[in-house]
């Protein structure tokens, strides 16, 4: 941690401790259950620009969520949305991508060159799904999730882009 003349300096994490002392002092949630009260899971973005609660009219409790760059059905998001379905219930997930993401301003290409030029190692064997077309990769990972063999077939799939300027959700129709 940085010292000063003044002592330590505060971090981010710092903060993060201080506000959490606070919310467990007033927590009341303690009698939720794992399984999502709706009965959904969505699988969308890390950007922070999304609070998917608000966007989405949700409170804690309701939905599973899987946060990655991009909201893509990787393979270790789809452990957790078989995890989700097969374990814990849920009927239905939402995929939900949005304009401006930063998946769409580069390649895989360029950034593996990018990765090894900065770091000296090895960036070849890594991939990033970047995407130009954001209602193509819509689609794409919808179909992979309604193809995996392991979730079920009854599950309700759809998907969606969401407009960073604006706050509108745009469902993608996938047929």
């Amino acid at each position: 941690m940085p010292q000063s003349a003044a002592g330590p300096s505060k971090t981010v994490f710092d903060d993060l401790m201080e506000h959490n002392k606070g919310y467990a002092k007033r927590f009341d949630l303690g009698h939720l259950q794992t399984p999502p009260i709706k009965k959904l899971v969505i699988l969308t973005c890390m950007d922070s620009r999304m609070d998917l609660e608000q966007l989405l009219g949700l409170s804690v409790g309701d939905a599973h969520m899987i946060r990655n760059a991009g909201g893509i059905a990787t393979d270790d998001a789809i452990r957790s949305l078989i995890l989700s379905t097969q374990l814990l219930g849920t009927r239905a997930i939402g995929v939900i991508q949005h304009t401006q993401c930063g998946l769409m301003s580069i390649t895989d290409e360029e950034f593996r060159w990018r990765l090894s030029s900065e770091t000296g190692s090895d960036a070849s064997h890594l991939r990033f799904h970047a995407f130009r077309d954001i209602d193509q990769n819509i689609t794409d990972q919808v179909l992979r999730i309604r193809q995996n063999a392991f979730l079920p077939k009854q599950l309700q799939v759809r998907g969606y882009a969401y407009d960073v300027t604006t706050g509108a959700l745009r469902e993608v129709v996938v047929s």
